[in-house]
């Protein structure tokens, strides 16, 4: 096989970073030549990637504002395999970066003259312990073969981003990911009891187990959400979640935006918690059902998807809850979903709202801030001010009921400095989040995108001790560098752009 034996720079060939990107990755100084002689001793040739042809499909995740190739792509089957990939970089001084499905939405899988471990092939369910509700699976288990492989029992595993077709249970616990049924159910790590996992130097660690309430630290917690800096999971154990008795789907109608955000606060008002509350705005609706045909109204501002879940003996007055809700709030019309069959297309459209936005523009940047669920009508109004100051669609599909905004800002690379103007409109969307109290991320983490932003919202000191906490699981700093956690003094202003052509 072919061996790309180049020393990696930073940044390295083939890269189109941000300003923000490139001030937060460390200098990379290894032995890049050695450890490409290296992982062929380790793992077969055809569990790896190494020729620049083939590396250009893992030059980002699904967040494509953000590109660097690898340095080479290794697909271990084992945690033995895994270590001695870790410790092989460790020996070479070469950084290393987990890999998932790349369905990710900040760039925290992109390898900048790094090796990219991917777990898609550690995708075996070991065990599943279906009286104590639990599973042992590999990282890279698809979301949804999960839940396929326990409805027999009348379980499933809750956390549902909107990827779960094809994201992995390792990128779920490194992102800490979400999805519509969070309002109710919490996001992965409430279903995350323990992990195996290989720590930065290569050794194996177990955190947490089978018992409920293990004494000493909480160190999954700590693992779960720390975007692949602490270590890559090998093995995950999972909490599986009963099936409710029963279901409802409530379709809200609202000729405004501003409506259905009145509509969300009314439902929740009346103290019952839905599974999910979801809003589509119209530009998202005409792209879906162009798509997908799940009977949403073309000429509707905004329809809120409810759905309500539990005993049958509840269910009913929950649903109707809902309606009335909704009728307060000035609802064009409300609707329950007449049978399994139409509730199932009318989340088909919302699972696939991000693809269906294909359809107006080849490219599309998806944002991931968190407001309190009161300040929805301003914000989304200021929001598309901002698409309107900056000659950009922002479309808006999004997890209501707790506030995680998901603006979707429309564009086609092709256009001459149209990237200037959807970076600016992002800042100004995540400068708008912060004003009003909110997050910089519900479900999509930090990454390379954020990272510019964090010593707004927490001070020195804050950092400082998220640095030091790193630093324990990561000393050496090769676990997936340069993203989550700004270095002291390296961070630059968010907003700007600096591509790298090919070849720099």
């Amino acid at each position: 096989m072919k061996q790309r034996a180049t020393q990696p720079a930073l940044p390295p060939p083939d890269s189109q970073l941000s300003d923000m990107a490139t001030a937060s990755m460390p200098a990379v100084t290894g032995d890049a030549a050695g450890l490409l002689a290296d992982l062929p001793g380790i793992l077969p040739a055809d569990r790896l990637l190494m020729s620049r042809d083939d590396l250009f499909a893992y030059d980002c995740d699904a967040q494509t504002l953000d590109r660097a190739l690898p340095l080479a792509v290794a697909f271990p089957e084992t945690t033995a395999e895994v270590s001695a990939l870790v410790k092989a970089c460790v020996r070479r001084h070469i950084p290393f970066v987990p890999r998932g499905a790349g369905t990710g939405l900040s760039g925290g899988a992109v390898a900048v003259g790094a090796l990219a471990i991917s777990t898609a092939r550690m995708n075996q369910i070991f065990e599943l312990d279906i009286p104590n509700r639990q599973a042992w699976v590999g990282p890279g288990v698809v979301n949804t073969h999960l839940t396929r492989a326990v409805a027999k029992f009348g379980l499933h595993y809750a956390p549902d981003p909107s990827s779960q077709n094809a994201c992995t249970i390792g990128g779920n616990v490194a992102e800490n990911s979400g999805g519509p049924h969070t309002l109710k159910y919490g996001v992965t790590t409430n279903h995350i009891l323990g992990l195996q996992a290989v720590l930065a130097d290569g050794t194996v660690a177990q955190m947490g187990g089978v018992a409920a309430d293990a004494p000493g630290y909480d160190f999954t917690s700590a693992f779960v959400g720390s975007e692949g800096t602490f270590g890559i999971a090998t093995k995950v154990l999972v909490r599986l979640t009963p099936n409710p008795e029963g279901v409802k789907t409530v379709l809200g109608i609202f000729n405004t935006v501003n409506d259905a955000c009145h509509g969300v606060t009314e439902i929740l008002r009346r103290g019952i918690l839905p599974a999910a509350i979801e809003l589509i705005d119209q530009t998202t609706l005409r792209a879906v059902e162009a798509y997908i045909h799940a009977g949403f109204p073309l000429d509707a501002g905004a329809v809120l998807l409810v759905e309500v879940d539990g005993l049958h003996d509840d269910l009913q007055q929950q649903a109707d809850f809902v309606v009335e809700a909704c009728r307060t709030a000035n609802v064009r019309d409300v609707r329950l979903a007449r049978d399994d069959a139409e509730r199932a297309k009318l989340w088909k459209g919302r699972k696939q709202a991000f693809g269906a936005l294909g359809r107006l523009a080849p490219n599309y940047y998806t944002h991931d801030g968190v407001i309190p669920r009161t300040k929805l009508p301003e914000v989304l109004a200021e929001i598309e001010r901002i698409g309107q100051r900056h000659d950009v669609v922002i479309a808006n599909v999004f997890h209501a009921g707790d506030g995680n905004l998901h603006p979707v800002v429309l564009y086609d690379e092709r256009e001459a400095g149209v990237l200037d103007r959807v970076r600016a409109a992002g800042d100004a969307i995540l400068t708008l989040v912060l004003g009003v109290g909110g997050a910089l991320s519900g479900e999509h983490g930090i990454g390379f995108e954020k990272i510019g932003y964090m010593d707004r919202v927490f001070s020195p000191d804050d950092l400082a001790q998220m640095r030091r906490l790193r630093d324990i699981f990561n000393p050496l700093g090769l676990c997936n560098p340069g993203k989550v956690i700004p270095a002291p003094g390296r961070c630059v202003e968010p907003g700007s752009t600096r591509k790298l052509p090919i070849g720099h």
